[in-house]
């Protein structure tokens, strides 16, 4: 079977992984919860805290996720949910971890929607399967109810109930099976991934006002169209490799800042990765290679480990050929097999000293072919 061309894309659409919940999560919720936000009610279990957020330094986005966002200071006066659940969270799993975005409001109590929003959600309905419905459910009510003010909780709690009905319904529009026969055509796949981009877009456009829509997904449709006009270049036939990059950065250019930042920093590091690895291809010696990558901007105790492990594996290398001879010598001696067996083993402790160059010696051995 072939490689796919997009095996190469680990930053692939977020938009075609599908639901992050099971349906019934949304089954329970409209159950429980009318739609209508006034409806949805909990007690409080503590005042609404109008602290501010501390600010973040950090201003990278994972392009595993190009959806995140990171957490903006609050504005004085303002409400905003807790950063973590404390050392005993519901799940396990998100023990030891702050929680991902945020129910925040501006300074008047009014709800912001944002991305920090929908990371929000995420955050504890990823816990489905792990915990129950009515527990991560029942969480996302408690920290709503018990931070922000009633309108604004209200809002929330309305619009989680908007996001379940949408993750239901996306689970649907993923049962679309593929053809089985052209499953590994390129043409098809990329039409299969246009297709699904504009089914998710209209089911967004249907589900969400177009302002909850941009917050919610414009950074993961931006990366998403980024991604289907870099797979399509690579399809084309009547462009030149130059004309191949001059377009594909053109495209990198109209991702959002926080994106293009990310995704131009990785394709220098690929770019640095693949010239390094091309020193150490055609170095003519440990000390060789060691000299072009300082060139190439390592840092010299970097560079110097590179060194000390290609001279190690060199002279590993060298070892290994002579306990080959002599192996092949002792195979050939007409040995009974517990004798040989014994020889064998006294043979490699005798050239391989440690326990890792003799497992590199018998993980060696394995590749050459029977005597």
């Amino acid at each position: 079977m072939s490689k796919s061309p997009y095996a190469f894309h680990r930053k692939s659409l977020i938009v075609l992984a599908g639901a992050s919940i099971i349906a019934g999560v949304g089954v329970w919720f409209s159950s429980h919860h009318s739609i209508s936000a006034p409806e949805f009610t909990a007690s409080k279990s503590e005042p609404p805290q109008t602290e501010p957020a501390p600010a973040l330094t950090d201003t990278s986005v994972s392009i595993q996720n190009p959806s995140t966002e990171l957490r903006e200071p609050i504005q004085p006066g303002s409400f905003r949910t807790p950063e973590s659940l404390g050392e005993t969270p519901f799940a396990n799993s998100l023990a030891g971890t702050d929680i991902d975005g945020q129910l925040h409001t501006d300074a008047a109590g009014n709800l912001v929607v944002d991305l920090q929003t929908k990371d929000f959600f995420d955050y504890f309905l990823n816990t489905v399967g792990e915990v129950d419905p009515e527990t991560a459910l029942g969480k996302i009510e408690s920290l709503a109810r018990s931070s922000l003010p009633d309108p604004a909780a209200d809002e929330a709690i309305a619009l989680l109930a908007q996001y379940l009905n949408y993750k239901q319904k996306v689970v649907a529009l993923g049962n679309h099976p593929l053809d089985p026969a052209r499953q590994q055509d390129p043409v098809y796949q990329l039409s299969m991934f246009k297709q699904a981009l504009y089914d998710l877009k209209q089911l967004r456009t249907a589900s969400f006002d177009p302002d909850t829509h941009q917050a919610f997904f414009g950074l993961e449709e931006a990366y998403g169209e980024y991604t289907l006009a870099s797979l399509d270049l690579q399809q084309r036939n009547d462009l030149s490799e130059e004309a191949r990059g001059t377009l594909q950065a053109w495209h990198r250019q109209q991702l959002p800042e926080v994106i293009r930042q990310t995704e131009t920093r990785l394709i220098e590091e690929e770019e640095v990765h693949s010239r390094r690895q091309s020193v150490l291809a055609k170095a003519a010696s440990p000390k060789d290679a060691g000299e072009q990558l300082r060139k190439l901007g390592m840092a010299p105790d970097q560079a110097d480990d590179v060194v000390s492990y290609l001279s190690e594996r060199k002279q590993f290398e060298s070892t290994y050929d002579q306990y080959q001879t002599e192996l092949t010598q002792l195979q050939q001696a007409g040995l009974a097999p517990d004798d040989l067996a014994t020889r064998q083993d006294e043979l490699l402790k005798t050239h391989f000293e440690d326990g890792q160059t003799r497992t590199w010696a018998r993980l060696k051995s394995l590749e050459q072919p029977s005597q």
